[in-house]
């Protein structure tokens, strides 16, 4: 089933069928690979081919490009980019707290100490 782009959100675009029925596509179910910004595929007033996965409250419909133009992406997932840190951006990242964390410990000891003969 083919549609019309009206209207591009954050979470994903909202696409006219005709005859006053619309549905969301939602941003999971654009592309197979990982979609971070739906304006990197779509804009408004593409044509697309849509699946239709079920209907929701007022007539609105789920919809899947990525269904309709690949049916074997139902059974994968996207894969979202790995936002790990490397062992030597981890250490670094490690080494950086530590030794920001023992200047505190070494101002909050010097500060206590300060107050502990000022009361005397």
């Amino acid at each position: 089933m083919d549609g019309k782009v009206v209207k591009l959100l954050r979470y994903g675009v909202i696409v006219e069928l005709g005859d006053g029925v619309s549905g969301l596509v939602h941003i999971s179910e654009i592309a197979p690979e990982f979609v971070a910004a739906v304006e990197d595929y779509l804009r408004e007033g593409d044509t697309v081919r849509v699946k239709v996965l079920g209907q929701k409250e007022e007539g609105r419909f789920d919809l899947s490009i990525k269904r309709a133009e690949h049916p074997d992406a139902e059974q994968q997932a996207p894969r979202r980019p790995s936002r790990r840190p490397t062992s030597e951006a981890f250490e670094r990242r490690l080494t950086d707290f530590m030794k920001h964390s023992n200047q505190r410990q070494s101002d909050l000891n010097r500060f206590k100490s300060n107050r502990k003969r000022g009361k005397r």
